[in-house]
């Protein structure tokens, strides 16, 4: 566990910002192309989060935790 896991997030974070964002002015395209950007945004922390838990899934094997 990292020591900054349980400090709020920062205000400046782009994902919060991104939630706060006012959607109205943007077109049903852009909204859809929103979508298929966060969706890969999303497959990417997916990946990251599989890529963490082999790695703690090696290291607990090779220290017999």
């Amino acid at each position: 566990m990292d020591a900054d896991e349980n400090l709020p997030r920062r205000s400046d974070d782009l994902a919060v910002q991104l939630t706060r964002q006012d959607l109205d002015p943007f077109s049903v395209a852009e909204l859809e192309a929103r979508i298929r950007v966060l969706e890969g945004e999303i497959a990417r922390c997916r990946g990251k989060i599989q890529q963490a838990v082999h790695h703690r899934a090696s290291a607990d094997a090779l220290f017999k935790r």
